[in-house]
């Protein structure tokens, strides 16, 4: 098998994940069941770029591992999380919207669109996976990037997830912890994850169209499913949310600014 028909291979696997997850969404009627799918298709595509490799390298193993670990984790954490709620609000939105329509356009619109995205995510992953031999100088770095990205994620999730827990804690915004230094540690950790892992698995002849890979999930992160539409939710349910971003970053961790300080800015822009 050479690489074109390891995308193609993958390509099949995903559809056929997602196509399955869709089914199990009309049972539930719970279109948020794709995003239980999300690190669970990753964890696949590493396990099939690495069985169709010719050999098996250290190089491909760790890249594989490290994708795994951070593929369950991600999905546990929501299974946890969501299952046996409610709907998400971004999925009962559109079936809202959409009405009878739904069934089919969630198909489309959800799961194969995730299907897509992930496919052109994963190619440092998918061909990593398949040929990564060798010892590049970018291991360190990237096997580096991983580590504190997965921590940063965890963390963020283990943190907030501890807030919510408190009821009296219902309607007001985290601002201790990871969340003190910016608003979405967990998004900024996923970050990190993807650049990692495409230096651990970039080389030389690959990686001016692989690195679309983490280009895209980063894009996704800060403009589009990630901080942009969680923003625009949590300013109309959270009290005191416009404060925070006054006074926290939105994504890269910097000390807080001080209410004060905001303030004279804002007076000296005016």
């Amino acid at each position: 098998m050479n690489l074109g028909q390891l995308l193609l291979a993958n390509l099949a696997v995903i559809t056929a994940l997602f196509t399955s997850a869709w089914m199990l969404s009309l049972i539930r009627r719970d279109a948020g069941i794709a995003d239980l799918f999300w690190g669970l298709g990753f964890v696949a595509i590493a396990g099939v770029s690495l069985g169709f490799g010719t050999e098996t390298h250290p190089r491909q193993l760790i890249l594989a591992l490290c994708v795994s670990i951070w593929g369950l984790r991600l999905s546990g954490y929501l299974a946890w999380r969501n299952l046996c709620k409610p709907e998400d609000y971004r999925y009962a939105t559109m079936r809202k919207k959409h009405g009878d329509h739904f069934a089919w356009r969630s198909l489309f619109m959800v799961f194969w669109l995730q299907g897509l995205l992930m496919w052109v995510i994963s190619f440092p992953i998918q061909v990593g996976g398949f040929r990564g031999e060798g010892w590049p100088p970018t291991i360190l770095p990237g096997t580096g990037l991983w580590m504190v990205g997965i921590v940063f994620e965890s963390v963020g999730d283990f943190q907030l997830a501890r807030f919510k827990s408190n009821p009296a804690n219902k309607g007001k915004v985290m601002r201790s912890g990871l969340w003190r230094y910016t608003r979405h540690p967990n998004y900024f950790g996923d970050f990190l994850v993807w650049w990692g892992l495409f230096l651990l698995a970039v080389e030389p002849q690959s990686w001016w169209w692989t690195i679309l890979g983490p280009v895209l999930m980063s894009f996704l992160l800060i403009r589009v499913s990630g901080v942009h539409l969680l923003e625009t939710s949590l300013r109309t349910r959270l009290d005191d949310y416009e404060e925070y971003v006054r006074t926290t970053s939105a994504f890269f961790p910097l000390p807080p600014r001080s209410c004060e300080r905001t303030v004279r800015g804002e007076i000296k822009n005016h």
